[in-house]
């Protein structure tokens, strides 16, 4: 698969764990980076799977510290790495045991009470 660039918020939302872009971004790069078709309770697992991935390409992340970033002050930090590593990087999908990819009903029914999830059947 051919590497593919996205911007460095959305990167730095997987390496950092704080959100500085869209949550539809956020399923592209990680659905992109593993080849998966991720649902939302899949999302953190995932993204503690690919960090690694990220820094190994981009080892400089590693630094970022994000820790004071709050709804007052995002711009300014993103503003600031923009400054520092550009707009946008390239990244390389994930490599073949870099993912463990779980059946998104049978990840939910681990994580919550199997008795509060209604399944809803195809309706044709």
């Amino acid at each position: 698969m051919e590497n593919k660039k996205f911007d460095i918020g959305t990167i730095l939302s997987i390496t950092t764990g704080k959100l500085l872009t869209e949550m539809g971004n956020i399923y592209k790069i990680l659905n992109y980076m593993t080849g998966d078709n991720l649902y939302t309770h899949q999302l953190p697992r995932v993204s503690s799977e690919m960090k690694p991935v990220i820094i190994e390409q981009y080892p400089e992340l590693a630094d970022v510290d994000a820790s004071g970033v709050n709804k007052g002050n995002w711009q300014k930090f993103l503003n600031e790495q923009i400054n520092r590593f550009g707009e946008r990087l390239e990244i390389s999908p994930c490599g073949l045991f870099e993912h463990r990819h779980i059946n998104p009903q049978e990840e939910l029914e681990q994580t919550v009470d199997p008795s509060k999830i209604i399944i809803i059947p195809n309706i044709p």
